[in-house]
């Protein structure tokens, strides 16, 4: 019994003093959030346009006799640009100026009438009841004669109508006026666009806004002439996305454009990123935790790794966005987070020393 009580105690002793599991210090391929890491530029390809655009056509309809330029015409304010038959509106103006002569005679009679019935009132040959239906009748006259007037002005105006001329200086983008062709009142005829202020259209998808806004910095090269830059900015931003393609349009204007650049040339933009807030990490850098996102942050003292919670914006094909709980300066892991655990050392590998 003495032998197996000893026996016993050994055992104890032995089971007592077996040691914990030492986990191994392994590698991790990590990062460092700078510059390097902030958003990627937006490189989009767009169009050459005017800033100043005029889309004319005539204020009434008609059929076109006569058209005086054609596509790249350069005109000057006020040059006709194409002409309607005016033949019917000839005619309505020539009754017009019937009636106006018609009123003025009218008029010119019941005036005379009412100057014999004022001198009858002042010999009380007629009653003041009398004299005021005369009266009347004068003022009904005036009014016809100023309605004749006026509507004989409207059809003046659409006789001047007939000519479709210039609203400013430009060249013609765009014409659809042939000889013979009936147009309606207000159909688009003649586009003319201001060559001086040029920009360049593109289209902005919603994952590429963020770096948007106006006045930001742009950097815009012609495809006929990729080795020359120009320096440009952001003039406009569409308010509201198109309900077809779901982008947005954005205007770049060219700050100091030069004759090499012609209306409808293809030009590729490149808008550089300027929140530094923001952050583009490998999409393996993130993972989620009891529904949230988080990265796991590496001590530059210790080595140890802790999880940080941050928000997440759009996810890409070769990263995501980091919007907020991330700052510039600390070292992520961005390769096996799933197997970390809080207060874990690790061997930092750092991925820009990779091949």
């Amino acid at each position: 019994m003495k032998k197996l009580f000893i026996l016993f105690a050994l055992l104890f002793v032995a089971c007592e003093q077996i040691e914990q599991p030492i986990h191994s210090i392994r590698p991790a391929l990590v990062m460092t959030v700078d510059e390097n890491a902030t958003l990627p530029p937006t490189v989009l390809v767009g169009e050459v346009r005017s800033r100043y655009v005029s889309n004319q056509g005539f204020q009434i309809g008609g059929k076109i006799i006569e058209r005086h330029v054609e596509i790249g015409s350069v005109v000057k304010k006020g040059q006709l640009l194409a002409r309607l038959d005016n033949m019917d509106t000839n005619l309505s103006h020539q009754a017009a100026k019937a009636r106006i002569s018609a009123a003025e005679a009218d008029l010119a009679l019941v005036r005379a009438n009412l100057d014999r019935q004022e001198q009858l009132f002042k010999n009380n040959f007629i009653s003041a009841q009398a004299l005021e239906i005369h009266q009347a009748q004068f003022d009904v006259a005036l009014a016809q004669l100023k309605q004749a007037r006026a509507q004989a002005a409207v059809i003046g105006n659409q006789s001047r109508y007939t000519h479709l001329l210039a609203e400013r200086d430009g060249v013609i983008t765009e014409i659809d006026a042939e000889p013979g062709q009936v147009v309606e009142a207000g159909e688009v005829i003649a586009q003319i666009a201001v060559p001086d202020f040029k920009e360049v259209v593109i289209a902005v998808p919603e994952s590429k806004m963020g770096g948007v806004f106006v006045d930001a910095p742009a950097k815009i090269r012609l495809w006929i002439d990729p080795g020359k830059v120009f320096d440009g900015y952001v003039r406009e931003i569409a308010p509201a996305a198109d309900s077809i393609t779901r982008t947005f349009r954005v205007r770049v204007a060219l700050t100091h454009p030069d004759n090499q650049i012609h209306l409808g040339m293809t030009a590729e933009v490149r808008l550089e990123n300027q929140d530094d807030n923001i952050f583009f990490l490998p999409t393996t850098s993130v993972t989620q935790r009891e529904g949230r996102n988080i990265v796991w942050i590496v001590d530059s003292q210790t080595n140890q790794v802790r999880p940080k919670e941050v928000h997440t914006g759009m996810f890409h094909e070769d990263g995501v966005f980091v919007v907020e709980g991330l700052q510039k300066g600390k070292t992520v892991v961005i390769a096996g987070i799933h197997t970390l655990m809080p207060g874990q050392v690790i061997r930092p590998v750092s991925a820009q020393t990779l091949p």
